[in-house]
């Protein structure tokens, strides 16, 4: 058995049909185009980490964003009543 079922000779006899129908040319070009496509898209997806690193700030995890209602509501009550 081959892939779900299909043989070698029947895979071997269905290539031979679409060279015959393409053409070795075609087919090398069709090949060369989608591995230009899959190297691009690699390269953009390593570069649109590379960006996202550089957006991250070390350390930055530790340090609040923002003073909360929770630390003012926390100094009104130790200076304003005790």
């Amino acid at each position: 058995m081959g892939f779900g079922g299909i043989s070698l000779w029947q895979l071997l006899i269905i290539l031979l049909i679409v060279v015959l129908i393409f053409g070795t040319k075609r087919l090398r070009s069709i090949g060369s185009d989608l591995g230009g496509a899959v190297k691009s898209f690699r390269k953009s997806m390593d570069e649109g980490e590379a960006e996202q690193d550089k957006k991250q700030i070390p350390g930055s995890e530790s340090q609040p964003d923002a003073d909360f209602a929770e630390n003012k509501a926390s100094e009104k009550h130790s200076s304003g009543q005790g």
